[in-house]
């Protein structure tokens, strides 16, 4: 069997306290930041034989066996590249194409892998500078702490060898065999060790998925969360496969003719005891994921209860608060019609004392219009005085009605004085014409006839010889 040989390529160097050197900054934590050392090549991946070993405990195919690689260019630029990994590198949000060198400055964001549902991108860094007495305790450990960096060569052609190897989910290579004159390819038999290896990653990451079997009914130790279960119905999915295939490596070796191989039934003891402890981790996960479906439907069954709970609370509450709000409207009515009712009242006593004091108002216009036309009334015509004049016996008349009176006989028509005098009296007129105003069309209409009747018999003399004019008695 052929040896692998390694050889130093990276000599260990003194490190300068005050030197400035690049890394990326893990975003969020003060620790497991990535130191990239000068003219090397820096390798992250969840294998074994990268410089920096990743290990996602949330998802354990996060993260390729061999994710990405960065280099220092001659200019002293940093580029990373991506090995054609399962979930990418994403530089400033953009995901770069795979194989292809991608330059990186200052600041740049560098995430590996995609988030999960419900949370943020696990490895997320930013490239920086600093001095290295600064941060060297925020470092990961890598190959730089053991005393020199071995990297291992590409190897021409595989061999069987049990050793230790990274975990891997994918199956496994074939390799050639010959026996007895004819030559046959089959599996590359898992020792235990990798099994173990294989399946570690997940053991550890699931709260001890080996005892979750024997703590179903203990809900303290299981995570009730949407992404862990989906991530544990990945992983059954993936352990029922390994299932399928090493079963049919069994049964394969198992047709075969016997023969006196002791390196067959060493394969067959290791695919038999690889094939039990999956099936027996398969088991622990299924038991742990009806585990986590049964507590998922507790808490949405308990999650509904509070809710409605809830609801009911706040709906009794609503119902007080509309019934608080109806009962002070019902006192704000009730305060309002007696406010109401007071002001009726009011207005119905002050309408009566209105229609009272008009109804006064009335009589004594009357009684005043009854007492100033009895008064102001000429008593030769019966009209009110036009142009009123005073005998010398204080008797009133109206200029024309006495003129024409004194044609016929010079004595006052009332006391059969003579007539000595006669003199207008303008307190009359103007008494009389503020009473007219007050009086209807009609009576203005009538008076105004008059007045120009008695005009037009003025100018006309021969008109008023024939006007006969008799007193009252």
């Amino acid at each position: 069997m052929e040896s692998v040989a390694t050889n130093s390529s990276v000599a260990e160097e003194e490190d300068d306290g005050d030197s400035d050197v690049s890394c990326l900054m893990r975003v969020g934590r003060n620790s497991d930041w990535l130191r990239f050392y000068e003219n090397s090549e820096i390798t992250v991946g969840r294998g074994l034989d990268v410089t920096y070993q990743l290990l996602s405990p949330s998802c354990p195919l996060m993260i390729s066996r061999l994710h990405c690689t960065f280099r220092q260019r001659d200019d002293g630029q940093w580029t990373v590249t991506d090995k054609k990994s399962l979930n990418g590198v994403w530089v400033n949000g953009s995901r770069i194409p795979a194989e292809e060198a991608h330059q990186l400055k200052l600041g740049d964001s560098i995430q590996l892998g995609v988030p999960i549902i419900g949370s943020e991108v696990e490895f997320n860094y930013v490239l920086v500078k600093r001095p290295l007495k600064d941060i060297k305790e925020f470092f990961l450990k890598g190959p730089k702490d053991s005393p020199k960096v071995v990297i291992l060569p590409k190897k021409p052609k595989r061999k069987l060898v049990v050793e230790e190897v990274e975990p891997s989910t994918s199956k496994p290579k074939l390799y050639r065999c010959s026996s007895a004159g004819k030559t046959f390819a089959k599996a590359c038999p898992l020792s235990p060790v990798k099994c173990k290896q294989k399946l570690g990653h997940i053991q550890t990451q699931q709260c001890g998925a080996s005892r979750g079997a024997q703590e179903v009914d203990q809900p303290s130790h299981i995570l009730c969360d949407t992404d862990n279960l989906q991530t544990y119905s990945q992983n059954i999915l993936i352990l029922r496969r390994q299932v399928d295939s090493t079963q049919k490596q069994v049964e394969s070796l198992g047709e075969e003719p016997q023969q006196t191989d002791p390196l067959r039934e060493v394969q067959v003891r290791e695919l038999q005891a690889q094939l039990e402890t999956l099936r027996s981790k398969m088991h622990q996960m299924e038991a742990l994921e009806r585990s986590f479906s049964q507590t998922q439907q507790q808490l949405e069954a308990q999650k509904t209860q509070q809710e409605e709970k809830l609801m009911k609370k706040k709906l009794q509450d609503a119902l007080q608060e509309q019934k608080k709000v109806i009962d002070e409207l019902a006192l704000s009515r009730q305060a309002y019609e007696e406010i109401l009712f007071a002001k009726n009242k009011e207005l119905e006593v002050t309408k009566e004392e209105k229609e009272k004091a008009c109804a006064q108002k009335e009589e004594v216009v009357t009684q005043v219009t009854e007492v100033l036309e009895n008064e102001l009334q000429c008593i030769i015509c019966s009209e009110l005085f036009i142009e009123a004049v005073i005998l010398n016996c204080a008797h009133s008349f109206c200029c024309y009605c006495i003129k024409q009176w004194r044609k016929k006989k010079d004595e006052c028509p009332i006391c059969r004085q003579a007539i000595l005098s006669q003199t207008r009296c303008l307190a009359l007129d103007n008494c009389i014409n503020s009473m007219v105003e007050n009086l209807s069309l009609d009576m203005k209409a009538r008076r105004q006839t008059l007045i120009a009747e008695r005009k037009a018999k003025e100018l006309n003399p021969t008109v008023c010889g024939t006007e006969n004019l008799t007193p009252l008695r």
